[in-house]
């Protein structure tokens, strides 16, 4: 059956680039740090340092997915295979459809684990903070801003990161002034890195009763979150800590109590702030490491010598500036300015289904940097 000889001949064609794919992501290398990670986590003592002891074990998970991951794609290759041979013995035709949708299944997961070996940047693994910021338009823009929020969260859950609030402070009447999640899981920042910019929305508006259509303007930022042990400078007298109630309508987001911490880096003008952590101190030390990561990413990007030269980069939240625009109406398109890949299923993006436009990002940066 021709069918079958195609699905074939793709699925064979997979047998190369598996076997690269297995050594970019050094699958011996990570089974045998998983055998000595579980060694060390078997010994005496091992939970008397709970911090480093969760850090251990954090990193056997990833490697233990990463693993899993790839075995599940090769295992899924040879299962298909065995599926054609099994329905052309028989002269089974009716099996077509569930060969054809587990190659286009395996061919998509092919090429998302090859582009992760694409994530060499430094802070590539490591967590990332995401903070959302209405632009101009009221109501409108703080509802776009909750919906970019739910979007995001969304995508973490889907690929089985975890999120959690940092920040959250509501809108007037509707929405979201501004909020800042940290997700974790391995390559966060290097998978959401591609979302930094102005998000742009055009759609009939809710909020106005004339039934118009609106564009409005919400920024993201995305940071790495910087572990302790990079040591960064920041002067006590360069720092301004306000501490504050938090309010607002969102009770399930944030605990109201006085310890919520506000952090204004005085040389640059960044301001920083967590207020869902149990005490004032806590509050602070996520602020800090929130500081600490622009600080670095800023000084990273534009290659300054010293922290001291960084000057707060502030963008305009508006027309000209956006990354990627949303269109509900007249039609439906979410269309990417920089890649120019789109999707015309408005609902499924922000549901989380950003992979397309994520994967076209990374591409484009790994061809800029073989060029």
């Amino acid at each position: 059956m021709i069918e079958f000889d195609e699905y074939r001949l793709t699925l064979t064609g997979m047998q190369e680039p598996l076997a690269e794919l297995k050594d970019a992501l050094d699958i011996s290398g990570a089974t045998e740090e998983v055998a000595r990670l579980e060694e060390e986590s078997a010994a005496d003592g091992f939970w008397n340092d709970l911090e480093h002891s969760q850090k251990v074990l954090q990193r056997i998970k990833q490697l233990k997915d990463k693993i899993e991951k790839y075995n599940a794609l090769v295992t899924g290759v040879e299962d298909a295979l065995t599926l054609i041979e099994l329905a052309e013995d028989e002269g089974d035709a009716s099996l077509a459809p569930e060969v054809g949708a587990s190659v286009k299944t395996l061919t998509a997961e092919l090429e998302s684990q090859r582009l992760a070996t694409l994530l060499s940047g430094e802070y590539d693994a490591n967590n990332a903070i995401m903070s959302f910021q209405s632009g101009a338009g009221g109501t409108e823009a703080q509802d776009w801003t909750e919906m970019l929020y739910r979007m995001y969260t969304h995508w973490a859950e889907r690929h089985g990161f975890s999120y959690k609030i940092l920040d959250y402070i509501d809108g007037e009447e509707a929405g979201v002034k501004s909020a800042s999640i940290l997700i974790s899981g391995e390559n966060a920042y290097g998978y959401l890195k591609s979302e930094m910019g102005v998000h742009r929305l055009v759609r009939v508006s809710p909020f106005d009763s004339s039934g118009r259509r609106h564009t409005s303007f919400s920024a993201v930022e995305v940071l790495p979150e910087i572990n302790e042990e990079i040591e960064i400078e920041i002067r006590s007298e360069d720092l301004r800590v306000d501490t504050y109630r938090a309010s607002g309508a969102g009770g399930q987001h944030v605990n109201k109590t006085d310890s919520a911490v506000r952090i204004t880096h005085l040389p640059t003008g960044i301001v920083v702030a967590c207020q869902n952590e149990r005490s004032q101190h806590q509050n602070r030390e996520v602020a800090m490491r929130m500081l600490k990561s622009k600080l670095i990413e800023i000084k990273e990007r534009e290659n300054y010598e010293r922290i001291e030269d960084i000057k707060g980069e502030q963008r305009m939240i508006e027309w000209g500036s956006q990354i990627r625009s949303y269109v509900f109406m007249p039609y439906t398109l979410v269309k990417d300015t920089r890649t120019g890949f789109e999707n015309g299923n408005v609902g499924a993006v922000m549901d989380g289904d950003l992979d397309g436009f994520i994967n076209a990002y990374l591409k484009m940066k790994a061809l800029e940097k073989n060029n």
